[in-house]
Order: structure tokens, then C-alpha cells, then sequence
């Protein structure tokens, strides 16, 4: 199993968790309001629990899912109360209704971190290349549909 070093991110090399949260909020823009960004959010988590479901489970994604939001939440303070109490699936009906009406800066940052901190997570469990090559397609379309298949 890969071992990360600290500072070290899973996310693409091009797309660091600052730009995660700009192109969050860059769907507000084209919009003009946070219902964007929060559909955007909801999807890439959809997305997610697409791509990982099948290998861990509902609950293995949603106890995942539910740790990050904790982590996160400890410098996102929007995402803070959007946790489950028994997770059996990701909960996206509280993380939506919690993100709804607020700034839409502050919800993407709220986004980015979340699944930022999911994917390094995922990453200490089952290393960085598995988790790359699972969670490629839910980047992807972050990157501008560029094909970065990791190689097997």
C-alpha cells in the first residue's frame, strides 16, 4: 500500500483543492446562483459513490463519505451537522439542504473541501494508484475531458 507523505494531494496535479472549489464556483457564476453549485456538488458525490459502491459497498462509501464531512468540517464550518448518525448511504438530501442558500464561494470551498478530503482519505486506505484509477472518471470532467487514464 502506497503511504502518502504529508502535503502530498491525490487530486491530479492540475487540479489542486483550491481549483476544485473554483470550478464549483465558476458554475455559480455561469448561473448567477448557488443552486448551481450545490447540483454541481451533489453530482460529483454521485459520481463518487458511482465509481465506489460497487467495491466497497453503500456503507463502505457512505462511513467514508461521513468521515470526510467530519474532517472537513473542522475548517468548513458549513458542512458541519450534515453527518448521518447511521450512514447507510451518503446522505446528499442533508449535504444539499445544508449547502442551499448560502454564498456561493463559500458553498463551493465547502464542495471542494469535502470531496478533497474524501479522495486523501480513500487514498490512506487503499493507496494513491488504486485510488486514482477509481475516482479518474469523476475528475475528468474537472480536467476539461482530458484523457488521463492512469495506466494499469
Amino acid at each position: 500500500m502506497n503511504a502518502m507523505s504529508e502535503g502530498e494531494s491525490l487530486l491530479p496535479p492540475q487540479l489542486s483543492s483550491r481549483e476544485l472549489a473554483a470550478w464549483f464556483a465558476l458554475s455559480a457564476q455561469a448561473a448567477g446562483n448557488v443552486d448551481s453549485v450545490v447540483s454541481s456538488i451533489i453530482a460529483t458525490c454521485q459520481d463518487v459513490d458511482a465509481a465506489l459502491t460497487p467495491i466497497i459497498g453503500p456503507r463502505g462509501v457512505a462511513a467514508l463519505f461521513n468521515r470526510s464531512i467530519q474532517l472537513a468540517g473542522l475548517t468548513q464550518p458549513l458542512l458541519a451537522g450534515t453527518q448521518s448518525a447511521t450512514p447507510t448511504t451518503m446522505d446528499l438530501a442533508l449535504l444539499k439542504a445544508q449547502l442551499a442558500g448560502q454564498d456561493p464561494a463559500e458553498a463551493a470551498a465547502a464542495g471542494a473541501a469535502l470531496l478533497h478530503t474524501f479522495q486523501e482519505l480513500l487514498g490512506t486506505l487503499i493507496g494513491v494508484s488504486l485510488t486514482e484509477q477509481l475516482l479518474h472518471r469523476v475528475w475528468s470532467p474537472m480536467l476539461g475531458g482530458q484523457s488521463q487514464d492512469p495506466k494499469p
